[in-house]
């Protein structure tokens, strides 16, 4: 049976929102992850039905805290953990920072 409550460092890592736990931290230490107004630390306690606002990499995303997982899964697995609720103009800016960013390809003689 899953916990209640989690830390937030560990949530954000366990759902693959970060790559590592250090990175998850880095950014509750630095102010990027907010519930509403508030920043929190990477011990914060948080819950399903919470609604969490985070910068990373200059985009603000906004999740909806659905399910409270105990491990790291995989993606396939970790998505019905949370929604995606950030505005669609912050997801367009992200699409339009991406366009054009792969290499040009090239054929071998």
């Amino acid at each position: 049976m899953p916990s209640e409550r989690m830390r937030v460092d560990k949530w954000l890592w366990c759902v693959r929102i970060f790559k590592s736990r250090s990175k998850a931290t880095n950014a509750c230490k630095k102010g990027h992850v907010k519930i509403g107004e508030l920043k929190l630390k990477p011990a914060s306690l948080i819950k399903a039905g919470d609604v969490i606002s985070l910068k990373k990499d200059g985009f603000n995303l906004d999740f909806n805290i659905v399910a409270i997982i105990p491990k790291r899964v995989s993606f396939v697995l970790a998505a019905p953990c949370y929604e995606n609720i950030t505005p669609i103009e912050e997801l367009n800016k992200f699409k339009d920072w991406f366009i054009g960013k792969a290499a040009p390809e090239k054929r071998m003689k």
